[in-house]
């Protein structure tokens, strides 16, 4: 079988829970790390994995994160690059690869203001780790079984006058930062940092630049839609932030699709953080975190540590479907 047909048979989306259906549980960890409430709708990016041992101390009983079924008709592949054609052996060729293919895009108009964002997404089962004795460590997330499917209005103004969420941004919103940034690397990070501030406080001690930039690129990309010349100018400054690496193959993704990984290890943590890209159409196509060193944590009390493996995925999040529709409830 030739790369080409491989590769748009494992275009075919899989069926699965969206960003809506992880955020309860995922909130429930996040709030106990900042200590604060946030919006289940938003899935912050800065994700500090230092933490989780907080998560450990305040986590008393078990819960479960139920797999979500659902099974639409798979949508085709978009017509774009072909495994030949890709260059992972750097961020600078790969990312630039996607730039100069993206910026050969018509670029769409705006959605208008009565608008709604579909979005579907996979969540994986994150890791459970074993506490050092072997036994189970009993910490996982509970979830609700909701609607499979999330709709996000494109322009929200009660959102946007919302000012206790220094990530959060509207569509529309982030359909304007993305828009704006300059073409100069240095300059649109400098910009993104401003826009996506670093954490203080509740929200833990500020991130060095490059983990503070990394960060910023990835709640920006999980906005939809971005134009594509805006998103070409975003790949081509991720290639530039220290610490960026892109790994030398595709991956496969919590939909079993196979995908680009950029990658960033946090700052002295044993974990680093993937940004997911569609090898087709190089749209965004998720997120990962991934234990890159064997090592422990330690248990409240008299507990045992907790042990993580290295290669165990803590968040594995796959979009498989985003689209402007006309309407909440509609599907593209």
């Amino acid at each position: 079988m030739d790369e080409l047909t491989q590769l748009r048979e494992l275009r075919a989306d899989a069926p699965v829970p969206d960003r809506a259906a992880l955020a309860p549980g995922r909130a429930l960890l996040t709030d106990a790390i900042a200590g604060r409430s946030r919006r289940a709708r938003r899935l912050r990016a800065d994700w500090r994995i230092a933490s989780l041992g907080a998560v450990v101390a305040i986590t008393a009983a078990a819960l479960f994160i139920t797999p979500l079924v659902d099974a639409p008709a798979p949508r085709p592949s978009a017509p774009a690059t072909v495994a030949g054609d890709l260059d992972l052996s750097s961020p600078e060729a790969a990312l630039g690869r996607a730039a100069d293919f993206l910026e050969r895009q018509e670029v769409p108009s705006e959605p208008r203001a009565d608008q709604w964002i579909y979005l579907r997404e996979v969540g994986g089962d994150p890791a459970q780790p074993t506490r050092k004795d072997g036994s189970d460590s009993g910490v996982t997330v509970s979830v609700e079984k909701p609607d499979p499917d999330s709709w996000i209005p494109y322009d929200d103004k009660a959102a946007e006058n919302d000012e206790s969420d220094t990530d959060y941004r509207t569509a529309r919103e982030s359909y304007k930062i993305a828009s704006d940034l300059p073409e100069d690397p240095d300059a649109l990070l400098a910009e993104l940092r401003k826009v996506f501030p670093t954490g203080s406080g509740p929200d833990g001690p500020p991130e060095a630049k490059g983990e503070h930039s990394f960060r910023a690129l990835s709640v920006l990309l999980e906005s939809y839609p971005i134009p594509p010349d805006a998103l070409a100018r975003v790949y081509r400054a991720m290639a530039t932030v220290d610490g960026v690496e892109v790994t030398g193959h595709l991956i496969r993704d919590a939909s079993g699709r196979q995908v680009i990984a950029v990658t960033r290890e946090y700052d002295g943590r044993d974990v680093r953080r993937e940004i997911l890209i569609d090898p087709v159409d190089y749209s965004y196509a998720g997120q990962r975190d991934v234990v890159t060193r064997t090592h422990e944590i330690p248990g409240p009390g008299s507990l045992e540590p907790m042990v993580y493996q290295r290669g165990d995925i803590l968040i594995d999040i796959a979009r498989t479907r985003a689209a402007v529709v006309d309407a909440k409830g509609q599907k593209p």
